[in-house]
Formats: structure tokens, C-alpha cells, sequence
């Protein structure tokens, strides 16, 4: 196993990217090495001692890459300490009440138990109109979605400085 951390992202329209790419800055900050990659480009999780996961979330699923990754992973994933975000609804409310409680796939869940990830969190997400589909547009008009950029760098960052406190020995 290696030293380093890794932050894998599946997104549609790059918010979460730009989270990932968030996260890795807040681990560098701390003083831990991290690789912020597209989860469809991983192969190999030698080189990571640790791995942060997240995907955009569409109608209640995860993206496929994002899937793929955890269940091409799995035994890599259950051998190293793990923590899973969504990113997706938006809004002024808290993003899991948002979501009726919901924080991760109902299908991926079986993998989530066996992996055992630290901590398993949902952050508020992007709809922009103009890069959507005519028929993503007329779904987000027909649910009545806020529209814009919802995400909170705080949270974000405070969650990622847990994640390097969590690696960093004291």
C-alpha cells in the first residue's frame, strides 16, 4: 500500500469535480498527498493508503462510473480506510432532508456495508439550465428544482479537514 490518498469523482457537468478537486487541495494543505482522478480512469489502488469516493447523483442513483469503480474495487476498498459523498440536490435546506434521508444508491449499498467507509455524507449540488439537455430542462421545470450552485465550500472543506485529521497521525 502506498502513501498517498486518493479522490475519486464520477460527474455529468464537473460540480463534482470541482468538489474532488476541493478535497485534494484541503488534503495537500494538511500535509497529505493526494490524487484527484476520474474514477473511470483508476486502475489500481496500490499507490493509495486511503480513498475518498464521490459521484453526482441523477433521480436517486449514482453515476456509472462511480459503480463501476466500487464494484471493481470492492476488496481494495474494504483493506484501506474509505470515506463516500453525493453530490447532487439543490436548494437551501440541508441536503439529507433534501433527499428524505437518503445518503447513498440503495443497490450499491450491499458493497458500501462490506467496504465499510468511514463516513458515508451528501452535499448540495449545481443545476445550470444552459448546460442541460431540452429534456433534463423539461424535467427540472416539471419538479419545480432550484436552479444555480448550492454547494457549501464550507462544508466541504471542514469535511475534508477531518478526512487529513483522520490520516494524520498526531
Amino acid at each position: 500500500m502506498g502513501d498517498k490518498v486518493l479522490v475519486a469523482y464520477a460527474t455529468k457537468y464537473g460540480a463534482t469535480k470541482e468538489i474532488a478537486e476541493r478535497m485534494g487541495e484541503v488534503l495537500g494543505q494538511a500535509g497529505v498527498q493526494a490524487d484527484v482522478q476520474p474514477a473511470e480512469r483508476v486502475k489500481d489502488l496500490d499507490p493509495y493508503k486511503a480513498v475518498v469516493l464521490g459521484s453526482a447523483v441523477y433521480a436517486g442513483s449514482w453515476r456509472k462510473e462511480a459503480v463501476a469503480f466500487l464494484e471493481a474495487h470492492e476488496k481494495a476498498l474494504a483493506q484501506r480506510p474509505a470515506w463516500i459523498f453525493s453530490s447532487g440536490p439543490t436548494g437551501n435546506a440541508n441536503p439529507v432532508a433534501i433527499m428524505k434521508g437518503w445518503r447513498f444508491p440503495e443497490a450499491q449499498r450491499p458493497i458500501a456495508d462490506r467496504i465499510k467507509p468511514r463516513e458515508i455524507v451528501m452535499f448540495h449540488g449545481v443545476l445550470d439550465i444552459k448546460r442541460m439537455s431540452f429534456a433534463e430542462r423539461t424535467i427540472i421545470k416539471a419538479m419545480k428544482a432550484p436552479t444555480g450552485d448550492f454547494r457549501d465550500w464550507t462544508a466541504i472543506t471542514a469535511w475534508a479537514q477531518g478526512i487529513a485529521a483522520a490520516l494524520t497521525p498526531s
